[in-house]
């Protein structure tokens, strides 16, 4: 057989591939939507279609066991003259300024500490990381065995001479009591994100700065904190919404009341409070949300500004 022969033959066989091939180019769009449809599907269930039914009933007069009539803004105007509102709104944001500023600094001086290669130094950072992964729910009743009146502290303020110190009973120090358990919770957290930062920051800019007569606290302000000052905005942006969302450690200390006469609440425990139950009022509860919502959103928006123009 010839040459010619032959490269026809091969020419032929492959022919029939054509098709194949334009049926597989046809398909391969579909082929990444496939792989994300599980994904996208858990998002649209447990986030999409909550937050739009959120959304939905903040307008209207919904209660748990009644759809509920379209009221427009009557929820919002609502809120403008409710006092727990008000007590709710104050203590979030007292939250926030009570507890950003200390995940935003200790963290980092706690990754400074723990970056070091000492002997034992491992067991110090997974003693430092172990509150974080402890249930929520286990550490707010072991400070609340802590402080209460009875507790240990207070045993040991007592056998010193101090008295009795009213951590749960009081208003202010018990949301202060909680900004301690919530700064307590995460600084391990947070310490994880800055060491991940400090491990990329140049050596050499160290040595320099301490050749040039640099002592230990002129370093971290010249060399380490301009270093890691994106770290630093995505700390605070974290813990900013996650403190003015607080729920768990207020609600363990406090109680379902809030505190004495309710003036610990904080606007998530007023959520719960409002929209569960029997005569549950979801409409006006989904009102509030939408308030956290917006609120959360611009603490984010004015932590990362303020980070841009750090920058520049």
């Amino acid at each position: 057989m010839s040459s010619s022969t032959v490269s026809r033959a091969r020419t032929d066989s492959r022919a029939p591939d054509v098709p194949r091939g334009r049926r597989v180019r046809r398909q391969l769009p579909l082929s990444p939507w496939l792989f994300a449809a599980p994904g996208l599907a858990v998002i649209g269930v447990f986030i999409l279609y909550p937050f739009v039914s959120t959304l939905v009933n903040a307008f209207t007069d919904r209660r748990t066991l009644i759809p509920g009539e379209f009221v427009g803004l009557a929820n919002f105007r609502e809120l403008m003259h409710d006092d727990m509102f008000w007590i709710g709104l104050r203590n979030s944001t007292l939250y926030v300024l009570g507890v950003v500023p200390a995940l935003v600094i200790l963290p980092l001086l706690l990754a400074l500490l723990v970056q070091k290669n000492i002997p034992g130094i491992t067991f110090f950072r997974s003693a430092f990381y172990t509150p974080v992964v402890a249930s929520i729910v286990v550490v707010g009743l072991i400070w609340v065995w802590l402080l209460d009146e009875r507790g240990l502290i207070n045993s040991l303020l007592e056998a010193v001479g101090v008295g009795r110190v009213g951590f749960l009973s009081d208003q202010w120090l018990l949301l202060l009591s909680a900004m301690a358990v919530t700064v307590w919770k995460g600084l391990g957290y947070y310490m994880i994100i800055y060491l991940a930062a400090l491990a990329n920051v140049p050596r050499e800019l160290h040595e320099a700065a301490a050749v040039d007569g640099a002592g230990a606290v002129r370093r971290f302000v010249t060399v380490t904190v301009p270093a890691v000052r994106s770290t630093m905005a995505l700390v605070g942006a974290l813990s900013s919404v996650a403190a003015f969302k607080v729920f768990s450690e207020v609600y363990l200390m406090a109680g379902p009341s809030g505190g004495p006469a309710g003036e610990d609440t904080t606007l998530v425990m007023l959520v719960q409070r409002t929209g569960t139950g029997l005569t549950g009022r979801v409409g006006y509860a989904s009102a509030i949300s939408v308030v956290v919502f917006v609120v959360t959103v611009a603490l984010m928006l004015l932590v990362l500004r303020a980070d841009r123009r750090g920058e520049t």
